[in-house]
C-alpha cells in the first residue's frame, strides 16, 4: 500500500542523516536504517546507521560546545527554547501526521503528544532565567557560605519509541535550559520524530554541537563507546527496567549522573463508593492512551468486589464503541501495536489470562490484515496468578481483578517490584488521602486517569527507576551543586 501524496510529502520534509556538530551527515559506514509503517508493515524511508565513530563523534562535538554553551546568557538559552516551541506549535499537524505514520497512534492523539512535547519547551524556556543558588553566613558567623548550580556537562540522551516527540523534549529542553550539551540517541523504530525537532532546534537557533543526534538500528554500538568515555558526565534513558539495569552497570565505573524513568505496572484502584462513570472514563484514558503503549498506561484494574462486574461490563461496553484502524484515518481511536513482537507479547499475555480462567468480554484477539492491530480487550474474572497482572502489557488490555478491602486494594497494588503511578477512584478524603501515602508509587492519579504534566515531577521509585522529569525538579538532573566557603576574617 502506498502512502498517500501528503504522508509522503512530510516523511520527505525531514533530514535522514546524523545531525553531528550543526551538519546532517550520511553515517561514516554509509548504511542505512529502514523506518517501518505499522499500520501496513512497509517502510516509509531510511535513515543514516550511526556507526561508533559517528557516537564519538557526536561526543566530540559535545564537549567541544560545552564551554560557551555553559557560559551563553540564560535569557538566550531560553528564547531558543521558546522559538522551538512556537515552531512546534505551529507545525502540530504536520508533526503528529509524522509521528503516526512511524509509531501508529491515531493522528489526533499524536497532536496531543506534540503539544505536550511542545509545553516542555516552554517551562524549560521559563526555568532558563530561574537557575539560583544561595549566599549564607556560617553559623559560628566568621565565614560565608556560597552555594551555586552549574550545568553538569556533556549528556547522553535515550529516548523511547513510544513517545517519540515528547521524550525528546522532556531530556533536551532542561538540558538546554540548565547550559548542557548533548548526544541523543531515538529508538531505532520512531526516529524520525527526533530528526524533525533537531531541525526544529537548529531553526531556532541552538548553536553548532550543543545538539547531537545519532540515529542506529544497535543501540549497544552507538551509546556503549559514549557511555565508556570519561567525557560525558550525565546518561539519562527512558525505557524498560531491564536495560535500564544494564546502562546503570555501565555508568558505574565513570560515576555518571543518572536518570532512569523504567518500567510501569500501574494500579488502577476503584473503590465501592467511586464515582463509577467517572472511573470508568478515566479507565479507559489510563489504560489506553497511546494504545496502551505506556508506562503510565493503568495495567491492571483492582475494582471493589461489589461492583467489580459491573465495572468490567461498563469498561468493555466502552471499548466496544472504538474504532481500530490506520492512525491517518481521522475517525480511528486505536490504531496498530508498533511491532509484530509487541503484538505477540499481547497476546500471549491474554492467552495466559484466559486459559486459567478470565474471560474477554470484549476483544481478545489480533486483527487480521496488514499492520500490527490488536482488539481492546477486557478480561473479566482475572485469577491472581496470570502474568497479565504481573507484567508490563503494553498494549490495549485490561485485566480486572476483584478486592474486599482498602488493606487488601493497598497490598495487591504493591505487590511489584515496579512503582511508576497508580490510579485511585473514590469519594472519601480521608481514604484518598490514606492510600495514596500507602501506595509504593513515584506518581497517583487522584480520581482522574492521567498524571503527565510537564509543570509536575514525573518519575518513579523501586524499579521504575530514579530522577525526575519536568517540574521544578526537572532541571537540576542537569545541574551541579557546587559550595563555595569565604573567609571574611
Amino acid at each position: 500500500m502506498a502512502i498517500a501524496t501528503r504522508e509522503q510529502a512530510v516523511v520527505d520534509s525531514v533530514p535522514k542523516g546524523l545531525f553531528i556538530g550543526g551538519e546532517w551527515r550520511e553515517a561514516s559506514g554509509a548504511k542505512t536504517l529502514a523506518v517501518e509503517d505499522p499500520a501496513t508493515g512497509e517502510t516509509l524511508c531510511e535513515v543514516a546507521d550511526a556507526t561508533p565513530e559517528d557516537a564519538k563523534a557526536a561526543l566530540d562535538a559535545a564537549c567541544a560546545a560545552q564551554a560557551d554553551w555553559a557560559a551563553h546568557p540564560p535569557r538566550e538559552r531560553g528564547e531558543i527554547l521558546r522559538r522551538a516551541f512556537e515552531e512546534m506549535t505551529e507545525r502540530a499537524d504536520e508533526l503528529a501526521l509524522l509521528m503516526t505514520l512511524e509509531m501508529g497512534k491515531s493522528v489526533k492523539e499524536s497532536k496531543a503528544e506534540i503539544s505536550y512535547a511542545a509545553e516542555f519547551l516552554r517551562w524549560n524556556a521559563e526555568q532558563a532565567v530561574r537557575i539560583d543558588g544561595r549566599y549564607s553566613t556560617a553559623p559560628n558567623g566568621a565565614g560565608r557560605l556560597l552555594t551555586m548550580k552549574q550545568p553538569v556537562g556533556p549528556c547522553l540522551l535515550i529516548t523511547p519509541w513510544n513517545f517519540p516527540a515528547a521524550m525528546g523534549t522532556r531530556k533536551i529542553g532542561p538540558a538546554v535550559a540548565a547550559g548542557c550539551t548533548m548526544v541523543v540517541k531515538p529508538a531505532k523504530l520512531t526516529p524520525l520524530s527526533m530528526l524533525a525537532l533537531a531541525q526544529i532546534l537548529e531553526r531556532a537557533g541552538l548553536p553548532a554541537g550543543v545538539l547531537n543526534v545519532v540515529t542506529a538500528a544497535s543501540a549497544s554500538a552507538v551509546t556503549g563507546p559514549v557511555i565508556e568515555d570519561p567525557r560525558l558526565r550525565k546518561l539519562s534513558f527512558t525505557g524498560s527496567t531491564e536495560v535500564g539495569r544494564k546502562l546503570i552497570e555501565q555508568s558505574a565505573p565513570n560515576v555518571l549522573k543518572l536518570s532512569m524513568e523504567l518500567g510501569g505496572n500501574a494500579p488502577f484502584i476503584v473503590f465501592e463508593d467511586a464515582d463509577l462513570d467517572a472511573a470508568v472514563e478515566g479507565a479507559v484514558i489510563a489504560k489506553l492512551r497511546n494504545i496502551g503503549e505506556a508506562c503510565t498506561a493503568a495495567n491492571r484494574f483492582h475494582v471493589a468486589a461489589p461492583i467489580a462486574g459491573e465495572f468490567a461490563e461498563r469498561l468493555a461496553e466502552k471499548m466496544r464503541g472504538l474504532k481500530v484502524g490506520r492512525g491517518t484515518e481521522a475517525d480511528t481511536d486505536i490504531g496498530p501495536l508498533v511491532d509484530e513482537d509487541t503484538r505477540e507479547k499481547v497476546a500471549d499475555l491474554v492467552a495466559d489470562a484466559t486459559g486459567k480462567g478470565a474471560r474477554a468480554l470484549v476483544g481478545g484477539a489480533p486483527v487480521d490484515g496488514p499492520g500490527y492491530f490488536y482488539e481492546p480487550t477486557v478480561l473479566g474474572g482475572v485469577t491472581p496468578d496470570a502474568r497479565v497482572l504481573e507484567e508490563e502489557i503494553f498494549g490495549p488490555v485490561a485485566p480486572v481483578i476483584a478486592f474486599d478491602s482498602e488493606d487488601d486494594a493497598i497490598a495487591a497494588a504493591n505487590d511489584t517490584e515496579f512503582g511508576l503511578v497508580a490510579y485511585l477512584y473514590t469519594r472519601d478524603f480521608k481514604r484518598a488521602m490514606r492510600v495514596c501515602e500507602a501506595l509504593e508509587t513515584g506518581m497517583v492519579g487522584l480520581n482522574q486517569g492521567i498524571v503527565s504534566n510537564p509543570a509536575a515531577p514525573f518519575g518513579g521509585v523501586k524499579q521504575s527507576g530514579f530522577g525526575r522529569e519536568g517540574g521544578y525538579e526537572g532541571i537540576e538532573e542537569y545541574l551541579e551543586t557546587k559550595y563555595v566557603a569565604i573567609n571574611m576574617d
